[in-house]
């Protein structure tokens, strides 16, 4: 078992409870689930409220759980796989994150760079597309390296306020009929032929693999044991709801325009047609929502990302002898595993741009679906355990329950989206 760096309690102001779960909503909520949201609102109507909801509880189910696991036994989730589980499923998880890390830092940059473009053309699309994207992801690199988790924090609690702003006030101006809206939410229904954008709402909110990161966030404030965890499910509670908020007026803005076409290109279409419906400054609210929303993603991931490869490199590299002795000396931030994937995932992914902006962002969808049910089943193991977590953190039977369902959701979603029934779902 790791000890959790310990310091002094930390004020409690609404940064240092809300903190992390900003972060986690700022960075799962991108291009892929605003996107999915709205063409699923085009599609369906209102009647699919309730998937944005029911999807964000289920996430919050997931990240629930693995800040349990850190709350009990003082490790990330990541190394009680290891410790817990056997290596093997280290080595496994390594070639699929690596793999993950291409598709996402892929979708990431393409995303910033078109979002960036309809703000401020430069010229031939592909060439602003293109110019905007290497900005973007470099800009991301310098703010992660010099600035510090201090600065990262910062950056994303404005990045999610303009985000929270552009989105809802458009919904909000976007609605016709309040009564609609409620019945959508809590009167749950699938229009006939419309059940994969149902599913790409209820499997596409809130992040995928960007999950685990919650973990080093929560360890950044130094919480542990049951006073950390109610703090961690207030926190996650602030986060999900608001990412069922962002879900649920995405779905009201498609419900109110016609949407043709595929991939990130819609986002354009999207704020073209709002003008037609708000006027010139709702085009130009949604962009600058829609741009807060991709690049704050980017810089989630590329802060976030590179935690996993250095802890992977720290249970790799030292004896399991000393894995109690040295876990609580070690800033993962300045190791060179960390600071070396920071900048692979800033360079490495923009080869992504010479592809098809719906073939990164299917290869993308994918590889999130196929780790949601990994997640799952690995809670389900983990954390009924009392040998590993204790009576007092074992999951209850309401959490198992909706754990398999999850199971059961991801996988089907992730076969619709291997046959190509499904749109892409973002992560």
């Amino acid at each position: 078992m790791v000890e959790v760096r310990t310091q002094a309690r930390p004020r409690a102001s609404w940064l240092t409870i809300l903190g992390p779960g900003i972060l986690v909503a700022t960075t799962g909520v991108g291009a892929g689930d605003l996107l999915t949201a709205s063409i699923a609102g085009s599609k369906a109507g209102l009647a699919i409220l309730w998937a944005a909801v029911v999807g964000s509880f289920m996430k919050w189910t997931l990240n629930e759980g693995i800040s349990r696991w850190q709350m009990a036994t003082g490790t990330t989730l990541l190394e009680g796989w290891v410790t817990s589980l056997g290596r093997w499923i280290q080595w496994v998880f390594l070639v699929y994150f690596v793999l993950w890390s291409f598709f996402v830092g892929g979708a990431l940059v393409t995303a910033c760079g078109v979002a960036a473009s309809a703000i401020f053309p430069l010229g031939d699309p592909v060439v602003s597309k293109n110019t905007w994207s290497v900005v973007h992801s470099l800009a991301g690199l310098t703010l992660v390296w010099i600035g510090g988790f201090a600065l990262f924090e910062r950056l994303m609690g404005a990045f999610i306020a303009l985000k929270f702003i552009a989105v809802l006030i458009t919904a909000a101006v976007l609605v016709q009929d309040w009564r609609t809206v409620l019945v959508g939410l809590t009167v749950p229904r699938i229009p006939l032929g419309t059940l994969p954008w149902m599913l790409g709402v209820l499997g596409g909110v809130g992040g995928t693999v960007t999950l685990l990161s919650y973990g080093y966030w929560i360890r950044e404030k130094g919480r542990s044991g049951e006073d950390g965890q109610r703090i961690c499910r207030i926190d996650l509670g602030v986060c999900y709801l608001l990412t069922a908020l962002f879900g649920v007026s995405m779905i009201i803005i498609g419900s109110r325009i016609q949407l043709d076409g595929a991939g990130i290109r819609l986002a354009g279409q999207l704020a073209d047609q709002l003008a037609q419906v708000l006027g010139p400054s709702g085009r130009w609210i949604f962009l600058l929502g829609f741009w807060g929303a991709v690049f704050s993603s980017l810089l989630g991931v590329w802060q976030s990302a590179p935690y996993l490869m250095a802890d992977f490199q720290r249970l790799r590299s030292r004896k399991r002898a000393a894995l109690e002795d040295r876990a609580a000396a070690i800033d993962l931030t300045q190791t060179v595993a960390y600071r070396g994937f920071l900048i692979a995932l800033a360079i490495v992914p923009l080869a992504n741009l010479f592809l098809t902006v719906e073939r990164i962002q299917l290869a993308y969808a994918v590889m999130g679906a196929m780790f949601m049910p990994l997640l799952a089943v690995t809670l389900l193991i983990l954390n009924n355990q009392t040998r590993w977590v204790g009576d007092r953190f074992r999951n209850s039977w309401w959490i198992n329950a909706v754990l398999i369902l999850t199971v059961l959701l991801f996988a089907y979603v992730g076969y619709l989206q291997l046959t190509g029934q499904m749109i892409s779902t973002g992560g």
